[in-house]
C-alpha cells in the first residue's frame, strides 16, 4: 500500500482527532456536523485501526479516495431519498463508494440489473449500458453501504467491526430532519432499520432484495419509484429523474 494511500485512510478516519489534517479528501460538506460526535467515540478508534491494518495487509474495497464516497455526493441537506446496501462489491474494479453502483465499463451486478428492470417495469425506462449510479447520488439519493468496506472477494469480511454504528448515526441524524425523505429498505438487513425511523414526516418502502435469490418475492412489483416521486412531488420536492444514461452521454 502506497505512503499516499496510507495518508488519505488517517485523514478520513480520525477527523475527530485534533491531530487530523485537513484535505480535500476529508468529509467537509454539511455532513460533517452530524457525524462530528461519531469520530470521538471509542469504537471508531477502535474501527480505525482495524480499517487501517486491512488495507496495509489486505486487498481492500473500496479505494481509499471512495470510502466516504456516498457522503460527498449528496450533501446531508440535500438528501431526498435513501437506499441502502450491504456491505460494497468484493470483486475487482467493482465498488466505487456508492451502494449497488459500479464503475462505468464494469459488467452490471445481477441485483442492479433487476433494480433497472423494475424501473422500466415503473416508468418505462431504458435500460442503460453501465451500472454507474453517480447521477441518482447528485440528484439527492443517499447511496448508503451499512458497512462502508469489504476484504477482497470475502463479502461481509468488514461486517460487526464498527461500521454499523457509524451508518446508523447517519441514518439518525436523517430520521431527525424536518423535511420529508424517502427510506427505500431492501431485504431484511435494511427493513431492520425501519425500527430507528420514527419522523411522521418520512416516508418508509419496505420490500425484499433485488438479488436474483428474491427480487421475485416481492421487489418486482413494489412500485417504490413510482410511490418515491409521488411523495416527493407531493411535498413540493423536484422529483428523482432514475434515468442512468448510456456511457456515451454522461457528463
Amino acid at each position: 500500500m502506497s505512503k499516499k494511500a496510507r495518508s488519505a485512510i488517517c485523514e478520513w478516519m480520525i477527523t475527530g482527532c485534533e491531530s487530523a489534517k485537513q484535505g480535500d479528501n476529508l468529509i467537509t460538506n454539511d455532513w460533517k456536523e452530524p457525524l462530528a460526535p461519531e469520530f470521538k467515540k471509542p469504537y471508531y478508534r477502535d474501527l480505525y485501526y482495524k480499517v487501517k491494518d486491512e488495507y496495509e495487509h489486505c486487498q481492500v474495497f473500496p479505494a481509499a479516495n471512495e470510502l466516504f464516497r456516498a457522503f460527498e455526493l449528496t450533501p446531508f441537506s440535500e438528501v431526498k431519498v435513501v437506499i441502502l446496501g450491504q456491505d460494497p462489491y468484493h470483486g475487482d474494479g467493482q465498488a466505487e463508494g456508492l451502494c449497488f453502483s459500479v464503475k462505468p465499463g464494469i459488467g452490471i451486478p445481477p441485483s442492479l440489473v433487476n433494480i433497472y428492470k423494475e424501473l422500466n417495469a415503473e416508468l418505462g425506462l431504458k435500460i442503460p449500458d453501465n451500472g454507474s449510479l453517480v447521477p441518482w447520488a447528485k440528484q439527492g439519493v443517499l447511496l448508503l453501504n451499512t458497512v462502508l468496506t469489504v476484504r477482497a472477494h470475502q463479502a461481509f469480511s468488514h461486517r460487526g467491526i464498527g461500521w454499523e454504528q457509524f451508518t446508523d448515526a447517519a441514518i439518525k441524524a436523517l430520521n431527525t430532519v424536518d423535511r420529508p425523505i424517502v427510506f427505500m429498505l431492501w431485504g431484511k438487513p435494511a427493513g431492520e432499520k425501519a425500527a430507528m425511523l420514527d419522523n411522521p414526516k418520512h416516508l418508509i418502502l419496505k420490500a425484499p432484495h433485488p438479488s436474483p435469490l428474491s427480487a421475485s418475492r416481492g421487489f418486482f412489483g413494489c412500485g417504490h419509484f413510482v410511490k418515491c416521486n409521488e411523495f416527493l412531488t407531493a411535498n413540493g420536492i423536484r422529483p428523482i429523474n432514475w434515468q442512468i444514461p448510456d456511457i456515451g452521454n454522461m457528463n
